[in-house]
């Protein structure tokens, strides 16, 4: 009821030019809007997890909403000194792409190009030399590929119990379960991958099939190299997509994932995003520490020349988003009617 109460309050804004209106603004002007997209769908990575994955067909539709409306897409980096210049260009527009998966690659990389928008990518390292899929998100792909079931041999993964997949809390607790025996193990990841290995046998998945077709992969060297060449930024994500809240393991992790950046395309990163969204306080004097000048958050709204630079917010968009939501964000409106701006501060699994 609320959400069909928000679309038509927004289609009579439409309608009615305020939508233009205040994308014409000199309010709007002096405000930036960093878009968020995480994945985009291979296959169905968009039913299974919607409000992390956009189809590419909705992907392109935002890319021409943003032509058509005549947006001012930016590179991060100048986007940002134009912020605190004063000096953005009217509805000025950053896209970011967080975790650099091989589907970025695949299904937003060649968009970019058709359309000649610049876009940063939030590159995590830790998988790019293994190029196996990430250990927890390929375990609760492959248990909702088998929603619905209790499966009863679970004994090569040494977990009590049939596995009982038929709501998406008994799936998530099987993958604490696995993450959690992989941790007290600490294993590798190729150890983990033979878990993964072991939980789609059980699961009656071809594993070798669907390693094939790189869903939940992210890019390897000779893919960022491309990226890199071709006007997209590749800036940090921690090198195992997690944060720890001690000062010498969280800039461990940044140093890693800067050297291991540096090595690949010969950049030195200084933009960082949090994964997950996820930060407190303490992080920001060591990002600045490690020479970090920005860090995105998914927390939703409009940078301005006063927002500090280490918390920026931004616009997650996603496949359960409309366009007309859409629309109300890039113009401003979204912004001006947001209540609730920041983003649920979720316990960050590592993905090691």
């Amino acid at each position: 009821m609320l959400k069909s109460l928000k679309l038509a309050t927004l289609g009579l804004l439409r309608s009615s030019g305020v939508f233009t209106l205040v994308a014409n603004s000199g309010w709007r002007q002096r405000r930036l809007l960093i878009l968020c997209y995480h994945g985009i769908a291979l296959e169905d990575e968009h039913l299974w997890r919607p409000r992390l994955f956009v189809e590419r067909q909705k992907l392109e539709e935002r890319f021409e909403g943003l032509k058509k409306g005549n947006f001012s897409v930016l590179p991060l980096g100048d986007a940002l000194q134009r912020l605190r210049a004063g000096s953005l260009p009217p509805r000025s527009v950053v896209l970011t792409f967080d975790d650099g998966t091989y589907d970025f690659f695949r299904q937003a990389y060649p968009l970019l190009r058709i359309y000649g928008f610049p876009a940063t990518v939030y590159q995590t390292t830790y998988y790019t030399s293994l190029q196996l899929p990430v250990f927890n998100v390929i375990c609760s792909y492959m248990l909702w590929k088998r929603r619905g079931e209790v499966i009863a041999d679970v004994q090569s993964l040494r977990l009590p119990g049939p596995l009982d997949l038929r709501t998406d809390a008994s799936r998530a607790q099987i993958v604490r379960n696995l993450l959690a025996h992989a941790d007290r193990e600490n294993m590798t990841g190729l150890q983990r991958d033979d878990i993964a290995g072991r939980l789609a046998l059980a699961l009656k998945i071809d594993y070798a099939e669907l390693k094939a077709k790189r869903i939940l992969q992210v890019m390897n060297e000779s893919e960022l190299q491309e990226i890199s060449r071709n006007g997209v930024d590749v800036e940090l994500h921690t090198h195992r997509h997690r944060t720890p809240e001690d000062e010498a393991l969280f800039r461990k992790e940044i140093q890693d994932n800067r050297s291991t950046i540096h090595k690949l395309i010969g950049t030195q990163p200084v933009h960082f995003c949090y994964p997950s969204g996820v930060y407190v306080r303490p992080f920001l004097p060591w990002l600045r520490k490690e020479q970090v000048i920005s860090a995105t958050t998914c927390d939703t709204g409009l940078a301005q020349a006063t927002t500090e630079s280490l918390l920026l917010p931004r616009f997650v968009d996603h496949q359960n988003r409309t366009q007309i939501e859409f629309e109300s964000w890039i113009t401003g409106v979204g912004n001006l009617l947001a209540v609730r701006r920041k983003a649920a501060q979720k316990p960050l699994p590592s993905r090691h």
